[in-house]
């Protein structure tokens, strides 16, 4: 018996996993720590494959962003200005965003060394402090767990956001052209293709 060729394979349906995330941390900021497997499958893929097979296929949030822009339409479906996929403004952009992703971490480990207290607050675009005190009211966890899941979620909403704002503007996944992780990735197939 043959396949439809409509199919669809399961991990067409990541999208799902973005939104439950999102949905998750809202209600339980524990649960912000599941987007390390975002951040780490696409890495090990790229180390261990040479590829970038996550970001074609398992990528929930560029599948999000596949299903509102072109499926339900929300995009203008216009060019990005060529600036946006340039390489000064891809690895530009990876820099700052891992500056981010170092200071979360430095508030973290100041929450665990015990200078400071935990802030239940979402920061947005690396700057606007939004009150997220019903996702937290203690756990069995020490504080800096909770501080990490805060700021990590942070991380998470700001750049689904910028995706989101740049799906309306441009084409749905433009985001796609410069996301941090999609520049390491392919910085690291490059490396392994010289290799071969």
């Amino acid at each position: 018996m043959t396949k439809p060729k409509n199919k669809k394979h399961w991990y067409e349906y990541l999208w799902i996993w973005s939104i439950l995330y999102f949905a998750l941390g809202f209600f339980n900021i524990l649960f912000a720590w599941l987007g390390l497997i975002d951040f780490v499958l696409p890495l090990i893929f790229a180390i261990v494959g040479g590829n970038k097979w996550f970001c074609n296929h398992l990528c929930g949030r560029g599948q999000l962003l596949w299903v509102l822009g072109r499926n339900l339409k929300c995009s203008r479906q216009k060019q990005a200005p060529s600036w946006i996929s340039s390489k000064w403004f891809r690895y530009g952009f990876l820099a700052f965003f891992m500056t981010m992703f170092g200071t979360m971490i430095f508030q973290t480990y100041m929450v665990f060394s015990g200078v400071d207290s935990l802030k239940k607050v979402v920061k947005l675009f690396w700057t606007f402090k939004v009150p997220w005190k019903w996702a937290y009211n203690g756990s069995i966890f020490p504080d800096w767990v909770a501080q990490f899941g805060f700021g990590f979620y942070s991380l998470m909403l700001t750049s689904t956001l910028i995706g989101l704002i740049l799906m309306v503007i441009y084409k749905e996944r433009t985001w796609c052209s410069f996301c941090p992780m999609g520049t390491m990735t392919q910085g690291i197939c490059k490396i392994k293709a010289k290799e071969r």
